[in-house]
């Protein structure tokens, strides 16, 4: 989500990287920053909250020709607020070293801590402070910036990559990785471009290096050294040639950017409960909550707003926190709420779900609501959005930047993020709290199982590829997961299909059913299974082709259905993220198969911003 870009060589450094982090906008972010070293070898940094746009006359003012050394930042919040204070590059105390950092360290409180006691000060809310304190701390032990670099690097937990500029060596930079991408690109005139995606590297240089985990490299002008920095042990540079375009390189080895976002669901699973869910502890941390404590207690009733996916993703939510919390929820579509006259107390939440944070609609309702004196909260991908910045309080979903216009990941990490405020509200007291709090910590590795089938699933998609219609069923949780079903393979694939409750079948829409209309039925283990086989076999009976999606492990579907796709085992609770991902595998090869623009599809925005 985050982007570092650095520079070393005979250009404008600070218009390089500019440049650079303008290519990442795509990733999302929320603040953007420069440090750079002038002639004088004075250390300056340059940040501020919003877009790299504006950051570019600021950087003018400051950065005189002839600056050949720098590195840069784009950043999605994760510690402490989108404000220029907790933007990067951070500085130690003496402001001589400068880092850039995306990722998170996991043990930065216990280090913040220890660095306090000895006299250092912070002045930012990020994890990411702590590097360059830590760093100097090191080198006045050790008189040596690369081993007090390796020092540090070696006290991190978590997952980061970094980059250092220091005014100790003001022709060097420093860039080290762990389980965070670094590419650095080679230039023809013995410069190097660093950056975290190749997409911010392509139009100075194709020759790049790729670090690997635990690789600190030391760039100086037409000299690069790579070591591994745990094993103290030095590596020879390989140079590799980038032979795909721009677009490409953001998609990495994906066809498109909707199969590399329902690819990263295990990801995205981890990012949206990382640091939230403490299964060892039952706890749940949710910070954007923590301040409006006092009045969450006086809550008793909570009306949903959306669109789209997110109408669907606050559907599931519905179920969830009337389950876990007790309380009652309604699920209204943003558009047709603008328009109702209803009631509304202060002891009422208006919760509003947007991936984009710029719906028109949902926006509309927030504005409804303003003078009503009712809490007003958000569940939002996009920090820094406008549905982020109307509302009292909210949980963002840090799922990333999401290109593809049919929504994937931000479903599953919408559902993840409703199901984390149900455990929230309920304050520890449901029976299947704790069992759930584990159960968040597995499913990331439960979603690859779901993924690690997708050659099944596009054999199944393959041969109802040309169906003209379809029909997805569920009950209880599972039936919005059945209408999120329906949207997707309509938006992608164009084909006519629509969800609806499985009990509902022999109201209506058994007259549909003939050996043309494919049903798929979600039919995974839970207290009402067997009423859902049931809905089956009417359908069975009426010569309908079915595919279910079912709990591995069950052998009473395989008489029913045609094809059956197999689930892990889960809560009934997450259930409906696993479902989602099948649902979008299904979906995705269908469109494929029919050759259509899966990212683009038809008629079809990304955010839509008009009501």
């Amino acid at each position: 989500m985050c982007g570092i870009v650095g520079y070393l060589g005979d250009k404008q450094a600070t218009d390089v990287v500019i440049e650079g982090l303008a290519a990442l906008e795509y990733r999302g972010y929320d603040s953007v920053g420069v440090a750079f070293i002038s002639k004088d070898r004075a250390g300056k940094v340059v940040k501020q909250a919003g877009r790299v746009e504006s950051l570019v006359p600021l950087v003018k003012q400051q950065a005189l020709a002839g600056c050949h050394i720098s590195i840069g930042h784009t950043r999605w919040a994760t510690h402490g607020l989108p404000n220029s204070k907790n933007a990067h590059p951070h500085a130690n105390n003496d402001n001589t070293i400068f880092v850039v950092h995306n990722g998170i360290i996991e043990n930065y409180q216990e280090l913040r801590d220890q660095l306090i006691k000895i006299g250092y000060n912070f002045y930012s809310e990020t994890d990411t402070e702590v590097i360059p304190n830590l760093i100097d701390y090191y080198n006045k032990k050790t008189g040596s910036l690369e081993q007090a670099i390796r020092d540090t690097l070696n006290d991190l937990s978590g997952a980061f990559a970094v980059a250092i500029l220091s005014t100790l060596e003001p022709d060097t930079i420093y860039a080290a990785r762990v389980s965070s991408p670094l590419v650095i690109g080679v230039g023809e005139n013995q410069d190097y471009i660093l950056a975290s995606d190749p997409n911010a590297i392509m139009e100075h240089t194709k020759k790049v290096i790729f670090l690997d985990d635990n690789d600190l490299a030391v760039i100086k002008k037409g000299k690069l050294k790579i070591s591994d920095f745990k094993a103290n042990t030095a590596k020879d540079p390989k140079v590799e040639l980038l032979d795909y375009d721009q677009e490409k390189a953001s998609l990495g080895d994906f066809p498109n950017f909707m199969l590399k976002e329902i690819f990263e669901a295990p990801q995205t699973i981890k990012t949206a409960t990382l640091g939230r869910v403490l299964a060892d502890e039952g706890i749940i941390k949710l910070g954007g909550l923590e301040s409006i404590n006092a009045q969450l207690r006086y809550i008793d009733r909570i009306v949903i707003v959306a669109c789209g996916t997110s109408y669907y993703a606050g559907m599931v939510g519905e179920y969830l926190i009337e389950e876990l919390a007790g309380i009652p929820v309604e699920v209204q579509q943003a558009s047709e709420f603008k328009y109702r006259h209803e009631p509304f107390s202060r002891s009422t939440i208006l919760l509003a779900i947007s991936q984009s944070g710029e719906t028109a609609d949902t926006l509309a309702a927030l504005e409804k609501v303003k003078d009503f004196g009712c809490l007003r909260l958000g569940v939002v991908n996009a920090t820094g959005s406008s549905i982020a910045r109307l509302t009292d309080a909210g949980v963002y979903c840090h799922a990333g930047p999401e290109r593809a216009v049919a929504s994937t990941k931000a479903f599953i990490a919408q559902v993840t993020v409703l199901t984390l405020i149900a455990l929230y509200l309920s304050k520890g007291e449901h029976k299947s709290y704790r069992k759930l709090l584990k159960e968040l910590e597995l499913l990331p590795e439960k979603a690859k199982a779901v993924l690690d089938q997708a050659n099944e699933i596009k054999r199944i998609a393959l041969k109802y590829k040309d169906s003209s219609e379809f029909l997805y069923i569920g009950r209880t949780i599972l039936y919005p997961c059945a209408l999120e079903g329906a949207l997707k393979l309509k938006e992608i694939s164009y084909i006519h299909a629509e969800g609806y409750a499985a009990g509902e079948m022999k109201h209506g829409p058994l007259a549909l059913i003939d050996k043309n209309f494919p049903t798929f039925a979600l039919a995974t283990n839970s207290a009402v299974l067997e009423k859902t086989l049931s809905n089956i076999e009417e359908i069975k009976a009426r010569g309908g082709p079915i595919i279910a999606l079912a709990t591995l492990g069950n052998k009473k579907i395989q008489p029913l259905a045609d094809e059956v796709i197999y689930l892990p085992e889960t809560l009934e609770q997450t259930q409906p993220i696993l479902a989602a991902l099948a649902m979008q595998l299904f979906a995705y090869f269908v469109a494929e198969a029919k050759g259509l623009d899966i990212d683009r599809p038809r008629n079809l925005a990304k955010s839509v911003t008009v009501e």
